[in-house]
């Protein structure tokens, strides 16, 4: 009979989407996982399979936890302009407080474009994300907050690509001025 984990796997997955946060994939050790898990590889080995999956189960988590968070402001939003800003102005202030951590889906993205897994869990999360933000700028249409002449889907899809990019521009250190004029900018598209 198999002994009973002895520990919380979510919290090791918390645990363990920090670690990778941190410092990414490659420099992230199993020892590292062990030691920061409080685990020892059997129980590693056993609950997640590899450091891969362990890795998955992080992204998965972060993605989940990003892409609800930010959906349910905009579907939450009585108006585009304000939830847009002030979505788009908290990503660049996390990037400003703490800019060696940035994103960890962008940074998934980039370290590990060559993973099957990973590029499939980012592509889907932005879907998702491009997905709500044409749903909100539809609405907002409906509203009459955006213009008829304006494309909802084209419009999710800049935004989208632009949110990345403003993340990366957060790891790149930009300043807060160069951060919120991007803002700006990104937000009169919506004129």
């Amino acid at each position: 009979m198999a002994r009973p984990r002895e520990f919380d796997v979510d919290r090791a997955v918390d645990r363990a989407m920090e670690l990778f946060w941190r410092r990414g994939y490659a420099a992230t050790s199993l020892q590292d996982l062990m030691s920061e898990l409080e685990i020892g590889s059997g129980s590693l080995y056993g609950a997640f399979g590899s450091k891969d999956g362990l890795y998955e189960r992080a992204l998965e988590r972060y993605c989940s936890q990003q892409a609800e968070g930010l959906i349910c402001r905009l579907e939450e939003a009585t108006e585009i302009r304000p939830a847009l800003a002030s979505v788009l102005t908290e990503m660049a202030e996390a990037d400003l407080a703490d800019p060696g951590r940035g994103c960890l889906l962008v940074n998934s993205a980039t370290e590990r474009s060559d993973d099957p897994a990973t590029v499939e869990r980012v592509s889907a999360t932005l879907r998702r994300v491009e997905s709500a933000l044409a749903g909100t700028l539809e609405r907002a249409q409906a509203r009459g907050e955006l213009g008829p002449d304006k494309d909802p889907a084209r419009l999710a899809r800049f935004l989208t690509t632009f949110i990345q990019g403003l993340r990366v521009m957060g790891q790149a250190r930009a300043d807060r001025a160069f951060l919120e004029d991007a803002v700006n900018t990104a937000l009169r598209s919506l004129d």
